[in-house]
């Protein structure tokens, strides 16, 4: 039996902001990690995500200052599931990862912690 809740979100200005924000932040991680990747496999690497995190939590905060405006999560998570698609184009299932836009299907993810 599978049990899950459905819950309705009814955000105020100030809610609403920081969520525009966090979904940006998160877009513009996977867009990053995402070029970063293609930049690398060019070079002759195979990209792992964990150097990947590592390397833009290096550098958000004298470049990306803004990125800090949000929860950590926002970022990192995006990072995580990029290696799936690469795994599959690894493998030749499927294309290479194309990047995400602006007002489509916009989303973070946070963790219980």
């Amino acid at each position: 039996m599978h049990r899950s809740h459905k819950i309705a979100l009814d955000p105020n200005h100030q809610h609403a902001t920081y969520v525009a924000k966090a979904s940006g932040v998160a877009r513009f991680a996977y867009n990053w990690g995402l070029a970063e990747r293609k930049r690398q496999y060019e070079m002759g690497e195979k990209p792992t995500q964990a150097p990947l995190r590592r390397q833009l939590n290096a550098i958000k905060r004298e470049q990306f200052p803004w990125m800090l405006e949000v929860t950590k999560n926002a970022p990192q998570m995006e990072l995580i599931p990029l290696g799936d698609p690469f795994g599959r184009f690894f493998r030749g299932d499927a294309k290479s990862p194309a990047f995400k836009k602006k007002g489509i299907h916009d989303s973070f993810t946070l963790t219980n912690d």
